[in-house]
């Protein structure tokens, strides 16, 4: 059975890791691009029947996650996983939750938007959409293109994904409780929390298991079923109709030992992307440090380093004190949601001015 989880935390028997702390600097893009891509995250057009922009799944007040265990898909289809933060994504080494997509944002771009369980979008369409509308067709040239294309438009995407980047969080500002302090002792030692979700993301970008069980909505409603179905066969899974689990990272080699395995996530922004897992079966910190201290789920391909861990109730609450010292402040600021009024438009005057 594919049962696996999402968060490698809390893993014991190994040497402890001291945990980095410090600000994550803000990546270098085009300013102008960045503000066009922010346009195209919040555009309805960008989906094939104009009903989903990548902000109805990616939200910031919710640090560009939806809230939701599962989340939303196409007209006529739900999907079968959480929605994943955005925060700090420019930095990452593997994509969605199967690492089945490389550090290119172009490249995740273009499968969120035309994979026909997401945006069932049409590329060739939504360029001659965006050639329709007057502001695109001035913001592509402040941005240092001719015309509204497609890979113009990922690109944008792509820079304004580098935009979102964790800010004030109190790991990094030195401004951790008591409590919190006494939970970092326990992340890096007795936890081993560290020894998976290490550097300044935390997390190592791999993919393991951790016997979470599976969301049997996935299966029970027939919109998520449709939409597995879909990526099943897609990914050349054997007898994938009657599959009750998700495969997890064992899509990209078909090596059975990654089976139920799935990448360990950035603990960044945990207060703002509760339910919690691949598939939002832990409803929040307290319900992730009681599974991982009760040494993990049941699957026979479980890390071996997942034993119980022994924490008392003090404990427990002084670990979760640390995991909420890494979130920082809410993206739901002019600088991340896209208001028409909002935008500035000297970026399309400065434009005029050098090319009139």
């Amino acid at each position: 059975m594919l049962r696996t989880a999402f968060i490698c935390v809390l893993l014991s028997g190994t040497a402890a890791i001291a945990q980095d702390s410090a600000p994550i600097a803000p990546m270098d893009v085009n300013a102008a691009r960045a503000e066009l891509g922010k346009r195209l995250f919040y555009d309805y057009r960008l989906s094939g029947d104009t009903a989903l922009a990548c902000a109805s799944c990616h939200q910031p007040d919710k640090a560009f996650t939806d809230g939701q265990p599962l989340s939303d898909a196409y007209s006529g289809a739900a999907h079968f996983r959480n929605t994943p933060t955005l925060a700090n994504v420019g930095y990452r080494d593997a994509w969605l939750h199967d690492g089945r997509l490389g550090t290119n944002l172009n490249d995740v771009a273009r499968e969120m938007i035309t994979e026909t369980y997401l945006m069932n979008m049409d590329m060739r369409i939504m360029q001659e959409r965006l050639k329709q509308d007057p502001v695109y067709v001035e913001m592509f040239r402040a941005a240092g293109m001719s015309e509204p294309s497609n890979g113009g438009a990922r690109n944008a995407l792509m820079d304004f994904m580098k935009t979102i980047v964790s800010r004030g969080a109190p790991v990094d500002t030195g401004a951790l409780s008591p409590a919190a302090q006494r939970g970092q002792g326990l992340f890096e030692g007795k936890g081993q929390c560290a020894s998976c979700h290490s550097g300044l993301r935390f997390t190592d970008d791999q993919p393991h298991n951790t016997g979470v069980a599976d969301n049997p909505e996935i299966w029970a409603d027939p919109e998520r079923h449709s939409a597995f179905v879909t990526y099943a066969k897609f990914m050349g899974i054997e007898n994938y109709m009657n599959l009750r689990e998700d495969p997890g990272a064992y899509i990209r080699t078909h090596n059975p030992d990654k089976a139920r395995s799935f990448l360990t996530p950035s603990l960044r922004e945990l207060t703002w992307t509760a339910p919690y897992m691949h598939n939002g079966t832990l409803e929040t910190l307290e319900d992730v440090v009681d599974f991982y201290n009760a040494g993990g789920g049941d699957d026979p391909l479980k890390d071996p380093r997942l034993k119980p861990l022994g924490l008392v109730p003090s404990e427990k609450a002084d670990l979760v004190a640390y995991l909420e010292s890494l979130s920082g402040e809410s993206f739901d600021t002019d600088a991340y949601v896209w208001r028409e009024d909002d935008y500035d438009y000297s970026l399309i005057e400065d434009w005029r001015n050098v090319n009139n």
